[in-house]
């Protein structure tokens, strides 16, 4: 099963904020030797950017109890 983990970014700086953290996100992931799907973000609006990675279900302990996202959804079964 693969999980969209996502860190939600709000305001006039939101886009930036969000680029910035995907960057993060891929040396966490190297550092951890996390297999990914994707590492991106996002504009959902104006002031709402998202940056998130996708990963497989055993893999987002890791990154919840460290990087401590905002929410997930499953991408697929």
């Amino acid at each position: 099963m693969k999980i969209k983990v996502i860190w939600d970014f709000r305001g006039e700086d939101g886009l930036q904020t969000a680029k910035h953290h995907a960057i993060h996100l891929k040396e966490f992931c190297e550092k951890e030797k996390i297999l990914n799907n994707a590492i991106d973000y996002s504009k959902l609006s104006e002031f709402h950017a998202i940056a998130y990675v996708i990963v497989d279900k055993e893999n987002v302990n890791i990154i919840r109890d460290s990087l401590k996202p905002h929410r997930a959804e499953i991408v697929s079964k």
